[in-house]
């Protein structure tokens, strides 16, 4: 589930800068998601790959199930879902804020790039939440090359984005993060990173950001490369016979080294090598 996540060419600014030059007010479908605009700036984005606000709030117990659509029906034709959830005390507005900004992020992540020949553009067309904090398109595109440039000095690591989490070995090194020891508690071998952060309503992107640190580290295997099919022998067939049986290959699980350009100054890196050391002392 969800979408892999590959180094794609660099963004086209200008289709959001054309929006927001323009002052447009309405919502832009792309392939990998939708974008809200009110004059010109970005006030919701959804998208499939990532968790949105209500599974976020639900699954953190902050709002029943039930009251995420309760504010859907409440919203009605003046937008105004998310003033119902403050209204019904659920959330403060600064709770709202910060876990719709979250979400919003969340989500541009992997709904862009959008390219103008595979998208769509409604005018006038509002989210049901209303305008919590809008967003300038410019900020939003910094935001997201921020994180990608995050997640692609783990591109070593990138076959664990979409494959089920495995964790290796059944101790967990005290150098992880209260966030990386919840994963690997979740992770069952059968769920990917994806189904993993909606779930436990967390970030997609800082989802895939822990898996591929934790795979780094040698904490969660990383799915082998495929194994070619054996050859027949040759003239097997024509002699009549029976060509060799396949048989099957289970490459072992690798931790692969460190690369040299990694700059263990960066907080992110940092934090790789304390979990590369401690499991080394364990093992």
């Amino acid at each position: 589930m969800g979408l892999p996540i590959s180094p794609p060419p660099a963004a086209p600014a200008g289709l959001l800068d054309r929006f927001a030059a323009e002052r447009v007010t309405g919502a832009l479908s792309g392939p990998h998601g939708c974008f809200y605009f009110l004059d010109g700036a970005v006030y919701c984005i959804e998208s499939t790959a990532a968790p949105g606000l209500g599974s976020r709030l639900t699954a953190a117990g902050k709002v029943p199930p039930q009251g995420w659509e309760y504010a859907a029906e409440a919203a009605g034709d003046r937008r105004t879902g998310g003033r119902f959830l403050v209204e019904e005390g659920w959330l403060t507005q600064g709770e709202l804020e910060i876990c719709h900004l979250a979400a919003l992020l969340d989500a541009a992540f992997f709904a862009l790039p959008l390219l103008p020949g595979a998208t769509s553009f409604t005018p006038g067309t509002a989210h049901w939440l209303g305008v919590i904090r809008p967003v300038s398109t410019t900020a939003l595109l910094q935001a997201t090359a921020r994180r990608r440039a995050l997640l692609d000095r783990l591109q070593p690591w990138a076959a664990a984005d979409t494959s089920p989490v495995i964790p290796v070995g059944t101790r967990i090194p005290a150098a992880t993060t209260r966030r990386q020891r919840r994963l690997l508690d979740h992770a069952d071998g059968r769920h990917t990173p994806y189904e993993l952060a909606r779930a436990l309503g967390e970030s997609a992107f800082a989802t895939l950001l822990d898996i591929r640190l934790l795979a780094a580290a040698g904490l969660v295997q990383i799915p082998p490369p495929p194994t070619p099919l054996p050859r027949r022998r040759p003239g097997a067939c024509l002699d009549g016979a029976p060509a060799p049986a396949a048989v099957e290959h289970t490459a072992p699980v690798r931790q692969l080294p460190l690369p040299d350009v990694f700059d263990t100054a960066d907080p992110t890196i940092a934090l790789l090598v304390r979990l590369r050391t401690a499991l080394e002392e364990e093992l």
